[in-house]
Formats: structure tokens, sequence, C-alpha cells
């Protein structure tokens, strides 16, 4: 396996990447919540890439996968910069997005932060608000009490040790939620969602769909998948994705 590139970013954190050229739009692959670059979604993208000779690139939030940082220090307001800062520094000109669960809200609010660059988004079982609507709204009083005491608690995970969720992570999601508020995306949409996913429910894709404000987004909803997505059947339809909304 190819070691990655590493980019520090204004704020001092260390981003690990890996970078493939090619024409343009590129492609970005943004991940979900603990998952990192190396998931079967981002390096098949890349392979796909290539073959296509599309600029292609993959990254490791801070605290995630093999870049610097604890994953507890981290919130969604610091991936979210940590991505905006691996497009400007490292791809040139426009750029089709393609987020998977947690990766899906980074990609609204890279959408909305630099949309001179965004021409394209595929979301990919997107969980936008996720902490306030699925966390904090499934949380009990005792669960909440222990947050905001001790500023940290943990909840299972399906993939592994549990998920350490901290105060900071559900505040600061408040202060970047896309839900509440006009969400204007002037670019093809298309929104992949399994029926199977046990973490994002159907009605969330289908809240997303009827909140963008767009005239081309599409809310396909696949039968029998799960949330990782990544059957080869499921590649295929997030391949056809980037294909309808890439320009041209």
């Amino acid at each position: 396996m190819t070691a990655p590139q590493m980019l520090t970013t204004a704020e001092g954190r260390r981003l690990a990447y890996h970078k493939t050229d090619g024409a343009s739009p590129g492609v970005v692959f943004l991940g979900g919540f603990m998952s990192d670059m190396d998931g079967t979604k981002a390096v098949h993208l890349e392979g796909w890439a290539k073959a296509q000779g599309r600029a292609f690139l993959r990254f490791d939030y801070s605290g995630h996968g093999q870049s610097d940082g604890a994953f507890t220090d981290g919130s969604i307001g610091d991936w979210a910069a940590d991505a905006q800062a691996v497009i400007t520094a490292l791809t040139e000109g426009p750029q089709v997005l393609v987020g998977s669960s947690m990766g899906g809200w980074i990609a609204l609010l890279l959408a909305r932060a630099m949309p001179e660059t965004v021409v394209g988004l595929v979301g990919i079982a997107a969980a936008p608000d996720f902490t306030e609507d699925s966390m904090w709204a499934s949380f009990g009083d005792q669960q909440r009490q222990a947050l905001m005491r001790d500023g940290q608690i943990e909840i299972p995970s399906d993939y592994g040790d549990p998920y350490p969720i901290t105060r900071r992570l559900i505040e600061d999601g408040r202060e970047n939620l896309v839900l509440r508020d006009p969400l204007r995306l002037p670019f093809p949409v298309r929104l992949l969602q399994g029926t199977a996913d046990a973490d994002v429910d159907r009605s969330v894709a289908l809240r997303l769909l009827d909140h963008i404000e767009g005239a081309d987004v599409r809310l396909s909803l696949v039968k029998g998948a799960d949330h990782r997505f990544s059957e080869p059947e499921n590649l295929a339809q997030i391949e056809t994705a980037i294909a309808e909304v890439l320009p041209g």
C-alpha cells in the first residue's frame, strides 16, 4: 500500500491524502464518521477515476485514519474545514463531491461554503444533521445529563468499538445544521439510499430530497442495500451517479 502524502492546514492539522492527477472536473471523496480513506468505496472510486483519466482525491479528516489528531478533539465544523483546506490546496478547477454518510453532510457544507468550486454532488446514505436529529434526539435523560456533565459518553457501534460522543461534537453540530435553512444547490445532485440501511433511515433521504432547492435533484432507493453501500452493484450505481452529475 502506498504511503499517503501529508498536508498541514492553517490550523496546524496534518491530514493524510492520496491524489490522482487527471481531467477536470475532479472528484473528491468525503468519508463517514470514524471511517477512513482506505474504505471500499474510496479505493474503488480511485481506480475508476484512474481508468477514466479523471482527477481524484481521497483523504482522512483530522482524528481519522492516517491523519494526525485525536478523534475526540474533532467536530463537524473541524472536519468540514479540513475538507475545504484539502480541496483548496490540492485541487484545481471545478469538483464533484461524493459524500458517504457524514461525508454527505460535509459535502452540503462545502457546497454552501465554496459554491464556485462544486459542480455536482453525490450523497451515499447522506446523514445531514445526524448529531442533532439522530444522536441527541435518541439520547435518554441520563445520557444527556452525563454528556453535559462529563463532556463525553460512549454509544454502541455495529462496526467495532463504541463511538465516543463528545459534548463539543453535539454543540458544534448545532452550529452546522443544513436542514433548518434554505439549501440551494444549483447543480446536479444524486442521492443513493439503501432500504436495509440500519444507520440512516430512508426518511432522512426523503427529507433531504424535499429540502434541497435545485432543478436536477434525484433520489434512488436501492432495495436491500445496507449502510456500507459497498457491494459490486452498489459501487456500479455510485459510478453511474457520478457520471450523471459530471458536466458535459
